[in-house]
C-alpha cells in the first residue's frame, strides 16, 4: 500500500527448497506468477533464496524498519499469490490490540455506553 505515495514494502524475498515436498506451491508460483507479479510491481525488489531442507515462506521488508514473515508451506500458487499481494498492500505496522471497542479522541465523561446499563 502507498502513503503518501511511497509504496512501503521495498523488498519481498521468496524463500524455498528445490526438494521438499512443502515447497512443490512455490516452485509452481515461482514459473508461473512472480514473472507477471514483478512486472506488475516495478517498484519492488523481488529476491529469491534456497534453503534446502526448510518451510518455504515469504518474507516483506518495509520502509519502516519492519518485516512480515509468511509461512507458505503446502500452498498451492494461487494461495501464495495472494499472500504476496497482501504483503504488497500493508503498511508494516505492527499489529496494535485495542483496549477496548470504542476508540474516540474525545473519550465520554460518563463512561461508554453497554447493553448492561440499568436504569
Amino acid at each position: 500500500m502507498s502513503l503518501k505515495g511511497v509504496w512501503q514494502l521495498k523488498k519481498l524475498v521468496v524463500s524455498y527448497c528445490n526438494w521438499g515436498g512443502s515447497s512443490r506451491g512455490i516452485r509452481g508460483f515461482m514459473e508461473s506468477h512472480i514473472p507477471e507479479f514483478i512486472k506488475n510491481n516495478p517498484q519492488l525488489e523481488v529476491v529469491t533464496e534456497l534453503n534446502r531442507g526448510y518451510h518455504p515462506f515469504l518474507k516483506g521488508l518495509y520502509q519502516n524498519k519492519n518485516e512480515r514473515v509468511v509461512c507458505v508451506k503446502n500452498m498451492t500458487p494461487e494461495d501464495i499469490l495472494e499472500c504476496a499481494t497482501r504483503l504488497r498492500n500493508s503498511q508494516g505496522r505492527k499489529v496494535i490490540k485495542l483496549r477496548t471497542r470504542h476508540v474516540t479522541k474525545n473519550p465520554s465523561v460518563q463512561g461508554t455506553w453497554t447493553t448492561a446499563v440499568r436504569f
